[in-house]
């Protein structure tokens, strides 16, 4: 099963590349029925009118939403790593699990302060479509920290660090035990050479909860996923 995307249902015509990759790729010809999302949940079943390869046009024949994956929604802040491959391997793979929204995360020491958006959009919808998701999630802009911990507002606001010998982590516990199935959820993950006492401190003030993601040093991109399948597995 192959879905299409077509963010502008209404005009009744896929965008170019998803044009190209119907009529020439997979040589859909005209009466043939194809599976259509907005991206914003719902699914179209509709029939190929004009197999043009800069501009199929196809008619409506019903729609559908699926029901949420999950319960909540969850989002994922981190900080970009050095290498750009490593947040789109992140990003592709958090897409196929289910999360629901994703900010990049500028840090006193981010050791990547740009990003291609253009690009990690495209890599979202293609992991969108390859996984059968008919909600796409939200990439955000690059943030300051300080931003994202002040105006966040999910019920639950979680900080995973790895800071030796500051003294609030004494109430830190693993993340499993701090999510409450059903709440949306926030889950920060710090650059490789983690948060500044500072940005702890900040974070803590405003509400965010410290937690382990278990004892082991995980990468930032590994420590993304980890924390994203649990919150996933706590919301199935």
């Amino acid at each position: 099963m192959y879905w299409f995307y077509s963010p502008d249902i209404a005009s009744l015509t896929l965008p170019e590349e998803e044009s190209a990759h119907c009529v020439q790729v997979l040589r859909a010809k005209s009466g043939d029925h194809i599976t259509l999302t907005d991206g914003q949940g719902t699914l179209y079943e509709a029939e190929i009118v004009n197999p043009h390869r800069k501009h199929c046009t196809f008619r409506l024949l019903s729609q559908t939403r699926p029901e949420p994956l999950h319960t909540g929604h969850v989002h994922i802040a981190f900080a970009p790593t050095k290498s750009a491959d490593r947040v789109e391997w992140m990003i592709e793979k958090g897409v196929e699990m289910g999360v629901d929204a994703f900010t990049p995360v500028l840090c006193r020491y981010s050791e990547r302060k740009t990003l291609n958006i253009e690009r990690l959009n495209k890599i979202i919808i293609s992991a969108a479509k390859q996984s059968l998701r008919a909600s796409f999630p939200t990439l955000n802009e690059l943030t300051p920290f300080s931003r994202l911990v002040t105006s966040a507002t999910e019920t639950d606001k979680l900080i995973a660090h790895c800071i030796e010998g500051y003294a609030p982590t004494d109430n830190k516990q693993a993340m499993q035990h701090s999510l409450t199935r059903g709440n949306d959820v926030v889950i920060l993950i710090g650059p490789e050479g983690d948060f500044s006492p500072e940005e702890l401190t900040l974070a803590l003030a405003h509400g965010w909860q410290p937690v382990s993601l278990g004892p082991s040093r995980l990468r930032t991109e590994t420590a993304a996923l980890v924390a994203a399948h649990t919150a996933l597995l706590i919301n199935e």
